[in-house]
């Protein structure tokens, strides 16, 4: 969540902020294996600055452990750990943008010659005639990641008529990614490579509609600083162990990053566009979880949303599961709420859950 009314002009388009986030999560590695000494964080902070710009927001502030840098952005924010880039940015913000100078930093700065997994996902956006190119819609954020990555694959999750949708688009080992125009571009030639991942998982849970009892937190003139949110919400006991970086901006908006050193490359990042007109709060996190159905269900009751889409990525033979049931065709089950949609797909490497979830007519 950015500055949503700081600086907005009054008339009517203006003054609707897109909570909906785009998300963006690149895995890089060598061709050759040899990734010893390679390190994404080796991109300087200035170089990051320029990738920022790019996208048209800023940093706000960082926070670090031995594996992760973690930074809340003025729209959202963005993770960098060894070999994972993930920047989540929300409003008009335009991540795909940033895409040629940011795998040609990788080229220059941290050893990394191959992309090893790209993830491009998104909501349907509230008003999308408000979004710039190259995010107007999803036909052309596919069109510019094709440019860059021809093997990709663009997905839709839930139903189009309902405009209660979740856009996924991928690009995987096995599939060739060397653009025939990479030369002429001045992109690095990335091409597909396999490796064995390791064990990983992604929970996000997008609510929308929220309650506004439990809004009123998220301004300024209600709270005085995002310490006082955090604590007053029960932000911070939604998993033990975190260190949390938050911010809450003027008039209302709220963003938090957690970190957790003492599991490698754990975060969770939680997003609030608190107006009543327009409404959403996002939250993911990638650290295990003995039960994900009770975590969601403490995060349902702190934000009070009508409805949410629920997305969980697991790696293939992770042993993570969205669902505590021995049916792994199933999703949990929350009492108020209707499951209206579940999809389950395989992509290469991992399993992915969608589930939308609307609660019961009062």
């Amino acid at each position: 969540m950015s500055q949503s009314l700081a600086n907005m002009i009054n008339n009517n388009d203006s003054t609707h902020f897109e909570g909906v986030e785009k998300l963006l999560e690149v895995w890089f590695m060598r061709k050759d294996g040899m990734t010893s000494s390679c390190d994404l964080r080796k991109i300087p902070r200035s170089q990051l600055e320029l990738v920022l710009h790019e996208v048209k927001c800023e940093i706000i502030s960082t926070t670090s452990t031995d594996e992760l840098d973690a930074y809340v952005l003025s729209e959202s924010s963005m993770f960098i750990s060894c070999r994972r880039f993930i920047l989540k940015t929300c409003g008009t913000t335009t991540p795909l943008k940033c895409l040629p100078l940011l795998l040609s930093l990788v080229n220059q700065y941290t050893g990394y010659d191959t992309v090893q997994d790209l993830y491009y996902s998104r909501k349907n956006f509230k008003r999308p005639e408000l979004q710039v190119t190259p995010h107007r819609s999803f036909e052309e954020e596919v069109r510019i990641l094709d440019q860059v990555f021809p093997g990709g694959r663009a997905y839709c999750m839930g139903s189009l008529n309902r405009e209660d949708c979740w856009y996924l688009y991928t690009v995987s080992p096995g599939r060739p990614r060397q653009h025939p125009n990479a030369a002429r571009q001045n992109l690095p030639h990335y091409r597909a490579i396999k490796s064995k991942r390791e064990p990983d998982q992604t929970l996000e849970v997008l609510m929308m509609d929220l309650d506004q009892e439990k809004m009123k937190y998220f301004y300024k003139k209600n709270n005085s600083t995002a310490a006082e949110v955090t604590k007053k919400t029960g932000i911070d006991k939604l998993i033990p162990g975190v260190i949390i970086d938050d911010y809450l901006f003027d008039p209302c908006g709220y963003s938090m990053n957690g970190v957790m050193r003492s599991v490698a490359g754990a975060y969770m990042t939680i997003h609030i566009t608190p107006e009543p007109e327009f409404s959403y709060v996002s939250f993911e996190t990638n650290i295990p979880q003995k039960s994900y159905k009770d975590l969601v269900q403490r995060v349902i009751n702190i934000f009070g949303p009508k409805q949410f889409v629920l997305t969980f990525f697991a790696s293939v033979g992770s042993g993570n599961c969205i669902n505590i049931s021995d049916d792994s065709n199933s999703v949990p089950q929350y009492s108020d709420y209707d499951v209206d949609d579940i999809q389950i797909c395989r992509l290469p490497g991992y399993d992915l859950t969608y589930a939308l979830y609307n609660r019961f007519p009062s």
